[in-house]
């Protein structure tokens, strides 16, 4: 569970850099799009590897569901918690939730099933003195983002991320051994930065298409 919650935390951060660049323009982001784009090999290695952490992270959270309650059949008359939060206490529907905006996501922008007119949109780079016709992911996000629905969903869930995060990143330092009474404040306040720092970079960029500040170009 740590081994693929860490694999994931740090794709989640590189994925939200590689949003951001939406706030560069038309040119740089397509620009990045086409490098991780042009070795196919590479890409498919490792959206691969991702996989395998996403299989292994969801697999792994049923197990310890399931051993959680053998080890209690019968609930408590009263639950009373001390030290559990409210993230801590929703990572199960937090993480079923994100499951399902992950394959909605995918389908999305990845796949293009949900919107195939994004199959079209092309733009034009140049390349050691040659002009290639690439996928605009430009203007994909910036129309995608431009319908109300799918940026609220997006925040929603981006919402949901933050705290999945702020418990699983505390509990990852727990895991392997370095989150001791001295430094379990200090910890848990880097974990809730972290989930923080996440939720603002990715929300930032639907809210900059609704406000106004990124528009399709032309």
């Amino acid at each position: 569970m740590a081994l693929s919650g860490l694999i994931l935390a740090g794709f989640v951060f590189v994925h939200m850099l590689g949003n951001l660049q939406l706030f560069l323009g038309q040119e740089a982001l397509n620009s990045y799009a086409y490098k991780l784009q042009s070795i196919p090999a590479v890409l498919w290695g490792f959206r691969a590897f991702l996989l395998l952490a996403t299989v292994t992270h969801v697999l792994t959270a049923i197990s310890l569901v399931r051993e959680n309650r053998a080890a209690r059949p019968k609930p408590n008359a009263e639950e009373k918690f001390i030290q559990a939060t409210f993230a801590s206490r929703g990572m199960g529907l937090t993480g079923a939730l994100l499951f399902a905006f992950i394959v909605f996501h995918v389908l999305h922008y990845t796949v293009r099933i949900t919107h195939p007119e994004y199959q079209d949109m092309h733009y034009i780079l140049e390349k050691n003195g040659k002009e290639v016709q690439v996928h605009d992911v430009f203007t994909m996000m910036v129309s995608g983002f431009t319908e109300k629905w799918i940026s609220g969903t997006y925040i929603v869930c981006m919402a949901m991320l933050c705290l999945h995060l702020t418990h699983g990143v505390s509990s990852l330092f727990q895991t392997i051994g370095i989150r001791n009474t001295a430094w379990k404040s200090r910890l848990d306040g880097l974990a809730i930065a972290y989930g923080w720092t996440v939720f603002i970079g990715f929300v930032s960029v639907p809210m900059a298409v609704l406000m106004g500040v990124i528009n399709l170009p032309g």
